[in-house]
């Protein structure tokens, strides 16, 4: 048995236990994972995020040797499980808590670098929350090719189109009519996509905003099946893979700022061009509930 203080934090909803393991000295397994994320006899998450060193793990050592200052890595797991490779509400969080922990020093305005499975990530501090460049994107899942995809949803009255977005992780983005369809679609079954990748994906629910752009900003809403985990309120490279698919759809025209609302609350979306392409960052609250003492 293993003792863990641990502290439980949130981005518009979609939650997390974070705890810090800075020598990788846990171990993590699956089991264990399913036991702090269980609503009904652990802590309860959508996710479970350790807080290691980068180069006290295998995955973490490539970042250090790649950028030295990015000496966290966060160890991010679904309530399943298994790992992702990039959660942007839970980055958001976890350098919530690097800082709330006393782990770094970061000043609004200022950037931190975090390990991921993803690659690096830089982090701003924000007067009200934190903004994460998720860097370069991509038409298409697992590596590229056919971005579309054939969805079927429970209470989806027919089969609809889907986009598949890389954004680190895969996502497949769905346009729905109206408020009812949107709210209508029952996403305690997970929903079925031809072809089916095989690594699964996270699969969004968009309803376009009326009017969709508004004093120069995209309005939508969404919500979310996330792989490994379920419906969920928020999720943040899901806003991001949402906000890309309806810009694809819109047209060149289109606004590079999107508002994206979820269950949960307003995350804002933005495309930028960088050197190596163009990036997307997402913003958002982030915010630290609870702290306890965990025997797993």
């Amino acid at each position: 048995m293993t003792e863990l203080h641990f502290t439980k934090g949130q981005g518009t909803g979609n939650d997390f236990v974070l705890f810090a393991d800075p020598d990788a000295t846990v171990d993590l397994t699956p089991e264990r994972i399913r036991a702090i994320a269980d609503r009904h006899f652990g802590v309860g998450a959508d996710g479970v995020i350790r807080a290691v060193r980068s180069d006290a793990i295998p995955e973490g050592r490539a970042i250090v040797d790649q950028d030295p200052s990015a000496t966290w890595f966060m160890d991010y797991h679904n309530a399943d499980g298994t790992v992702a490779e990039m959660c942007g509400n839970g980055i958001r969080v976890f350098a919530r808590y690097l800082t709330e922990s006393g782990l770094v020093d970061l000043q609004p305005g200022e950037t931190l670098s975090v390990g991921s499975r993803k690659g690096i990530v830089d982090v701003q501090r924000q007067a009200n929350g934190f903004a994460a460049d998720l860097g370069r994107w991509g038409l298409g899942i697992e590596g590229g090719g056919a971005s579309d995809v054939l969805v079927r949803a429970k209470a989806l009255d027919r089969a609809r189109p889907g986009l598949g977005i890389d954004v680190g992780n895969p996502h497949v983005v769905v346009a729905v009519a109206s408020d009812d369809e949107l709210a209508g679609i029952d996403l305690t079954c997970v929903p079925v996509l031809d072809p089916a990748p095989a690594a699964g994906a996270n699969v969004e629910f968009v309803l376009p905003g009326d009017p969709l752009v508004q004093d120069g900003v995209g309005q939508i809403t969404m919500r979310v099946h996330e792989r490994g985990s379920g419906e969920t309120l928020s999720c943040g490279t899901g806003a991001v893979a949402a906000a890309l698919a309806t810009r694809h759809w819109a047209g060149a025209s289109a606004p590079d700022t999107w508002r994206v609302r979820v269950p949960g609350g307003v995350v804002t979306v933005r495309m930028f061009a960088a050197e190596d392409g163009e990036h997307v960052s997402l913003a958002g609250p982030a915010e630290l509930v609870f702290s306890g003492d965990l025997t797993v």
